[in-house]
């Protein structure tokens, strides 16, 4: 049985789903104004794994991840572009799919966009109104009465009165209390707007996932998940308006991605020390991205550093070099593939914990080995069958291994010209002619080329 660390309660507890055999979860996606960071590979990555595994184990899983398409953020960016804030989240929602393609993320069940469920945002401020949990206030904006939801911060473990105690009410509001939040901002001139029975406006930030997630999975549903930053005030406010508008519970296990950091310091702008996807990834592969990503425990701190970049590109290295050369048995036999298997789901099933099902891909590429060494051809065919399918379950090791060794910078020359100066170089060994084979090992590793000589002739790959 799988265990998750509810954030709700603290602790791991037995996975029971609402039905039997079906998973309804719903993570919290971008808000596109800008390109998608290394937080936002962190969280995509560890949900995409919670995903793939859940299904590996025959869960049906509707994935609901959305898109916030319209925010102070985005307005703002769009103003400072001098462009139309669709086109802007047009262009950076289709470069958050390039981003997550490249990545290996597979696409979310439904995407909803928060524009396009404006009358069911409206339909439960209403609700919230009528239940006497909303005020509409005299600026025209709506808000939420926290005072009046029994067990505001039960998530994050906050009292309301130390919140009232810290709060500050901006000029521009008129809030009966400091922890109360915005359901609808009324609209500034010029301002993006729709109507509404409380005049024209949009909806605040909180209330837009409480409608996308209960109109695509139902007033109560299994697994929300998000960023360590969600977790207060977002999610906090998202289980009193939505438990408030139903009357019933809102999710049943809270999960949150750990934070990042970079050289041992949060990630930040001001710092200077700041990363989209597309930078690292004109830096590095995206599979030797992923796995450093994954090496991690998903509720863990990631201290991102070229060094662990680098790192993780040696280890992932280490595991293809096992498939090099190897075409994996379809048909792996019970006593190989069972025994991955057993160690790879009880360190899946205790929290999702990849660390541990990366040790079960380590001690299968040594198996291979020696069953290569040992000439015992079948099982390392059997292995490597074993070490691809559980690999895909975590997003690696699906590329063909010489495709993996061979793509990347190599310097300036091409797979041709490499090709070529390894066949001049066989043929000055041949020749004895070892100063020149020398010379030409020596140009290749100057681009960036390691060969790897055996038995069964001279391969390359990126160093």
């Amino acid at each position: 049985m799988i265990q998750i660390h509810n954030t709700l309660s603290q602790r791991k507890e037995e996975f029971r789903p609402l039905e039997p055999g079906k998973v309804r979860m719903y993570v919290c996606g971008m808000t596109v104004y800008d390109y998608c960071h290394l937080g936002h590979a962190r969280v995509l990555t560890a949900f995409d794994v919670i995903t793939r595994y859940l299904r590996h184990r025959n869960y049906d899983v509707t994935y609901i991840r959305n898109i916030t398409d319209i925010d102070d953020k985005i307005l703002q960016r769009a103003e400072a572009n001098g462009e139309d804030y669709l086109a802007l989240t047009d262009r950076m929602i289709k470069a958050m799919h390039e981003d997550e393609a490249r990545l290996g993320i597979l696409p979310p069940t439904k995407e909803p966009r928060a524009t396009a469920y404006i009358d069911e945002i409206i339909a439960m401020i209403h609700i919230l109104i009528s239940k006497g949990f909303a005020y509409p206030a005299d600026n025209g904006d709506v808000y939420f009465a926290v005072d009046g939801f029994e067990g505001y911060g039960k998530l994050s473990k906050k009292k309301l009165e130390d919140l009232i105690a810290g709060a500050r009410v901006g000029v521009s509001e008129a809030k009966r209390s400091p922890a109360d939040f915005a359901l609808w901002k009324a609209a500034k001139a010029g301002e993006v707007s729709w109507p509404s029975p409380w005049g024209d406006g949009r909806p605040g930030w909180h209330i837009e996932c409480s409608a996308m997630s209960t109109c695509c999975l139902g007033d109560t549903f299994d697994i929300h998940g998000g960023g360590p930053d969600l977790l207060f005030p977002h999610h906090e406010n998202e289980i009193a308006q939505s438990e408030a508008a139903t009357g019933k519970p809102f999710v049943n296990v809270w999960m949150h991605a750990g934070a990042v950091r970079v050289n041992k310091e949060k990630m930040s702008k001001s710092l200077g020390n700041f990363f989209t996807i597309r930078e690292i990834l004109e830096k590095y592969p995206a599979e030797v991205v992923r796995y450093f990503l994954v090496s991690s425990h998903y509720r863990s701190q990631v201290d991102y550093s070229e060094e662990n970049l680098e790192e993780a590109g040696r280890t992932l290295t280490r595991l293809y070099t096992a498939l090099r050369g190897i075409v994996p048995d379809k048909k792996p036999s019970v006593e190989i593939a069972g025994d991955a298997d057993q160690q790879f789901h009880a360190a899946m099933d205790d929290d999702f914990n990849t660390p541990g099902a990366l040790t079960v891909l380590h001690a299968l590429a040594s198996d291979i080995n020696v069953f290569r060494r040992e000439g015992r051809d079948r099982e390392a065919s059997e292995a490597a069958a074993v070490m691809v399918s559980l690999g895909k379950v975590l997003g690696i090791l699906q590329q063909d291994p010489e495709a993996y060794f061979k793509a990347g910078n190599v310097g300036d020359l091409t797979a041709e010209t490499i090709e070529s100066l390894i066949a001049a170089r066989n043929k000055a060994r041949k020749e004895r002619n070892f100063a020149e084979a020398d010379r030409i090992r020596d140009e290749l590793a100057d681009n960036g080329v390691v060969l790897d000589d055996s038995r069964d002739g001279t391969s390359w790959r990126r160093g």
